[in-house]
């Protein structure tokens, strides 16, 4: 085992892993957890939580079509993603780049009006908990295919 692989200590893997499963029962939607967490995943070149979310999910049912275009979610046109996935996915966008510094007001208002403020709050913490995810595994240099359910 390499330095770069002991970089994550047990106890704050498990305290992750706790934020992770907190954040997404919150939330409710197995489906709409697994895109949300494949886009931030995409933004942040994480494969290793790539391989792994993808193959959750096709667990979860969610369509191929939906997987093929999540990158362009925004030209995909709501006949493959609906609005509340849509304004998810821009509160990911939002919350995994922070290009301006902040999440912009509209972004917020417009994840706002499809859930409500426990389910904004859950929304956040799994971007924010995938978003950590992301830098300790690219941080590792964890390869993909290293994830079995």
């Amino acid at each position: 085992m390499t330095a770069r692989t002991r970089l994550l200590d047990p106890a704050v893997g498990k305290a992750m892993s706790a934020l992770s499963a907190a954040a997404k029962r919150g939330l409710g939607d197995p489906a709409l957890a697994e895109l949300v967490v494949i886009r931030a995943s995409q933004l942040n070149h994480c494969a290793f939580c790539l391989d792994m979310h993808l193959a959750l999910a096709r667990g979860h049912g969610v369509e191929e079509k939906q997987l093929d275009l999540l990158a362009a979610w925004e030209e995909a046109g709501e006949d493959v993603f609906d609005e509340r996935e849509r304004a998810a996915l821009a509160l990911t966008e939002a919350v995994t780049v922070l290009t301006d510094g902040f999440v912009p007001d509209a972004v917020y208002e417009r994840a706002a009006k499809h859930f409500d403020e426990a389910g904004l709050a859950h929304l956040v913490s799994l971007v924010v908990a995938i978003n950590n995810w992301n830098r300790v595994m690219v941080a590792r240099r964890i390869p993909p295919g290293g994830y079995t359910p």
